[in-house]
This record gives C-alpha cells, sequence and structure tokens, in this order.
C-alpha cells in the first residue's frame, strides 16, 4: 500500500511538467549516465516542450478540415444569436432552471435526456473509432478546431514555416519581431475572447450580456467569460500538442479501442523503404530504394511533430496531413500515391485492395455499434416528441399529516408543484382517485404562467371511518384544459389509528 501514493505520483508527473514547461519554459539538461538505453541513447519520461511549426498544405483531407471548422464555428458563434419566437432558440438558463430547445422547454426533472445524449456521443465515438480510428480528434475536437485557427492567424502574420522559425530565432530588438509578434497575439486575444463570450453567451441572453459586460455588471458572467477564454487561448495558442499528448485521456486509451481491421493513417514501409534522396532520373529500383524520397514533409505538417514512418504513436491525431504531404510528393516525383493512407493492418499485411479493407471495416462490431446507436437516436426522439409537456411533483405537508375537519371528514393535505412547459399559460384542472368518498377542496382548477412553475395546497377529504387505518394508495390527475397533457402522479393517503 505504501508504494500506492508513489505510483499516483509518477503518473501525475508529466502532467505537472507540461504546466511547468508552459509557464516557466526551460532547455533540457544533459541526462545522467545511468539513465541511457544500452545504445546510448537517452529517452526521457517527459520531454519538455520543443516547438512544433506545421507546415501549411493542401489536400482533401485538409479541406475536410476546414469544411468542419467551418460547421462546428456556425453553429457555435451562430447558434446563441437565432430567435424563436420572443426569446432565444438556444438558451440554458441556469438560474431560472429552464432549458429551451428550439420549441422545447426542458426542466431540471428532464435530466434523462442529457444523460441520453451523453450515451448517444460516447457510442458515436466508439463507432467512428472502430471504423477509422481518431475521426473526432482530427476534424472536429474543440481543441483541433481552435488550434487550426489560432495556427491560421500565426501563418497569416507570421508568415510560414521557415519564416516563422526565423522570426523565432530573431532577437527581440528587431521591429519586426515585435510588431508581428504583438499582432498575432492581440489577434487570439480577440478571437478567444469572442469565444468565452459566445460559451456565456448560451447560459445567458447574448443580446443582453454584451451591454452587462460592458457595463462590469454580472460577476460570474464576466468571470466564465474571462475564464473559457484564457482556457481556449491558453490550450490553442500555446500548448496546442501537449494537450493532446498529456493532458487528454482518449490518447492514451485509444488503442484498446482499435483492432486490425480499423483504418489508421499508415506508412507502407514494404513500398518505401529503403528511403532516401534521389533525382528523377535515378531508376528507383535499380538503385535499390524504395518510394520514400526521405523530403519529411509528412513530419513537418504534422501538427504534433510526430513521424509517422516510424509507425502509429498515441500522439497521432488521424488528421490525414501527412497523407496529403506525401500525395503531393508522389505527384511530384511521377509516383502512385498512397504511400501513406488510411489502411488497416490487417489490408497492409495481406495487401489487401481498399475495396477489400473496406468490405471489412463493416465488420459484426462496428454493425453492433451502430444498429445500438441508431436504437437509442429514435427512441431519444420519439419521447422528445411525444414528451408531455407538463411536470407535477407531489408532497405530503409534514405539519398537517392527518386531521378531522368540521363536517365529520378525515382530511390530508398535499403540496403539489405544477410545471407547465410550454410557452403559452395554461389551466390546470386537479383531480384525485383511489378512495370511496374521495373529495378534494378546495378548488381544483389553477393557473400556471408560460414556462412557470406553481406551488399549489391541496385538500384531500374522505368521510370519517370510511377506510381502514393505514396507508392508501391514491393517484393524483393533473390534466390540461387548453392543451391535451395529463399527468398522473401516485400518492398515499393516512387513515390514523
Amino acid at each position: 500500500m505504501r508504494s500506492l501514493p508513489r505510483a499516483i505520483a509518477w503518473r501525475l508527473l508529466p502532467l505537472l511538467q507540461c504546466f511547468v514547461d508552459f509557464f516557466l519554459p526551460h532547455t533540457m539538461t544533459e541526462p545522467p549516465q545511468n539513465t541511457s538505453t544500452p545504445s546510448g541513447k537517452f529517452i526521457p519520461l517527459y520531454q519538455a516542450k520543443s516547438k512544433v511549426y506545421p507546415r501549411s498544405i493542401d489536400g482533401v483531407f485538409n479541406r475536410w478540415r476546414w469544411v468542419m471548422v467551418w460547421i462546428t464555428q456556425l453553429v457555435f458563434y451562430g447558434l446563441p444569436w437565432l430567435q424563436w419566437g420572443e426569446r432565444q432558440m438556444v438558451l440554458f438558463d441556469l438560474e431560472a432552471r429552464r432549458f429551451y430547445l428550439f420549441g422545447l422547454v426542458l426542466y431540471p426533472q428532464d435530466f434523462i435526456y442529457l444523460t441520453g445524449l451523453l450515451i448517444i456521443s460516447a457510442l458515436s465515438l466508439f463507432l467512428f473509432t472502430a471504423v477509422a480510428g481518431r475521426l473526432w480528434c482530427g476534424f472536429t475536437c474543440p481543441q483541433t478546431v481552435y488550434t487550426e485557427i489560432f495556427m491560421w492567424l500565426e501563418n497569416r502574420i507570421e508568415g510560414e514555416r521557415s519564416t516563422r522559425m526565423r522570426l523565432d530565432k530573431a532577437p527581440w530588438t528587431s521591429w519586426e519581431k515585435i510588431w508581428r509578434k504583438s499582432a498575432k497575439q492581440l489577434a487570439w486575444v480577440a478571437v478567444a475572447l469572442w469565444t468565452g463570450f459566445t460559451f456565456v453567451g448560451f447560459f445567458v441572453p447574448i443580446r443582453a450580456l454584451g451591454s452587462e459586460i460592458l457595463a462590469l455588471q454580472g460577476s460570474w458572467q464576466i468571470f466564465w467569460m474571462l475564464f473559457y477564454a484564457f482556457a481556449t487561448y491558453g490550450f490553442a495558442g500555446h500548448m496546442r500538442e501537449q494537450v493532446c499528448k498529456y493532458m487528454c485521456p482518449y490518447a492514451r486509451f485509444q488503442s484498446a479501442m482499435f483492432d486490425k481491421d480499423t483504418l489508421i493513417v499508415t506508412y507502407d514501409s514494404a513500398r518505401g523503404e529503403p528511403r532516401g534522396a534521389r533525382s528523377k532520373k535515378v531508376d528507383a529500383k535499380a538503385a535499390g530504394l524504395g518510394d520514400c524520397i526521405d523530403c519529411s514533409l509528412c513530419v513537418q505538417v504534422c501538427p504534433t511533430g510526430i513521424d509517422i514512418r516510424n509507425g502509429l504513436q498515441y500522439e497521432c491525431i488521424g488528421c490525414g496531413l501527412c497523407v496529403d504531404a506525401c500525395n503531393t510528393v508522389m505527384d511530384k516525383v511521377g509516383y502512385p500515391r498512397g504511400l501513406i493512407r488510411f489502411a488497416t493492418q490487417s489490408g497492409m499485411r495481406q495487401r489487401w485492395t481498399n475495396h477489400q479493407m473496406l468490405r471489412r471495416v463493416f465488420r459484426p462490431r462496428v454493425l453492433g455499434y451502430g444498429a445500438v446507436l441508431l436504437t437509442l437516436a429514435v427512441a431519444m426522439m420519439v419521447s422528445l416528441v411525444t414528451r408531455t409537456p407538463l411536470k407535477v411533483d407531489v408532497v405530503r405537508d409534514r405539519t398537517a399529516i392527518a386531521r378531522i375537519v368540521p363536517g365529520g371528514k378525515l382530511e390530508n393535505v398535499y403540496q403539489l408543484q405544477i410545471m407547465n412547459a410550454t410557452e403559452t399559460p395554461q389551466h390546470y384542472r386537479i383531480s384525485a382517485q383511489g378512495l370511496e368518498g374521495l373529495t378534494l377542496a378546495p378548488d381544483s382548477t389553477v393557473q400556471v404562467p408560460a414556462t412557470g412553475a406553481r406551488w399549489v395546497s391541496v385538500q384531500l377529504q374522505i368521510p370519517y371511518g370510511s377506510a381502514a387505518p393505514g396507508s392508501h394508495p391514491i393517484h393524483f390527475t393533473v390534466q390540461a384544459l387548453e392543451h391535451p397533457a395529463q399527468v398522473q402522479e401516485k400518492a398515499t393517503f393516512l387513515v390514523p389509528r
């Protein structure tokens, strides 16, 4: 047991070191002699942050990445500004405990739908990972999306890869370095602040949020806007691949979700090796060379800075940029495409065609994930469509459990919370069943405002002696008069001895 805290500490060491490197960058010192491998090469447990300079590349996968950037950000930045009648289309009003989603009004009692959404998201992740690896990481993960946006700003302001490297090596006495670095930071801060503002706009009406923040009103709104902006700025602007390597848990357990028929970014070593530079006039086969010309372009475009030719690594996010880079080089030298491509381990080992590999992708595991996912999605949609826009909670009045009232009747008192999940005022009729002679007092009709809730005191009475002593099950029925909504809730009627 004494070794457990020590083991936990060693697991947390890389994460803690990552934060140290972010705020206090330093260079690696020479390793001690006793930590070297037999070959003499030192392999550190954690490598201090070494800045990655990704190179821009055009290709099919890069275009798909930008398509997903546009789709996700149009939804994120645009959705809070859309109106649904007199209110915001999507609004999670935590203060009022109302959640508006298009035409739906949800209460905290509808937490089951959030649970269903999380289960569907998890199954979708399992399905996509089983089919084609880390598609989520490479194309739609917020860390990937905002890193891509921040890198685009960096590229526009500071220049391409080689220019950025020269700029970083230049002294701070250079005016060009000062203004370019300052402009980049200002652009990053602007994007981060707008992102934080939009995030808070999902929980506070965004059209009123701007004036409140400018007037320095709403301390928690300002706090969360700055917090989300700081996280976006730090993760997407500075930490980048460090988040994927050391902070994201998915990178660590992805290997458990892969199998030999999962499409992953793969280097065809049988075709590419031995690698080496050559001119176009050289016959590679005659020279004993593979198709890889060792240009390292696949490494230069990688956002995490790995060499895919060394095999699949946990740092690989499956973005496919190395595929675009390699295909570009193959086109220039006149070699067939596909030296680096999405392929399966079984397909590479047995030299299958793309059609054969795609056929094996739809295996029982994938079909099972798909069937369960489709069933849950349909069930959740049906539940939302057929959902009753009325919630009722029954609470017994503890101050008057049972009492005898004038007229020789036995009375139980209850508190009913009626919640109107529509956006129009509603009238509801309350009734009760379950015992002979059961009556309700006073007036059984109540009015509840739009998207509001009301507590109603209800007295149930029975003739004294008409029921045996003990607890008797009864039912409250609340029926809307202007809407076909009806809810029945269980309760108990107590008859004292």
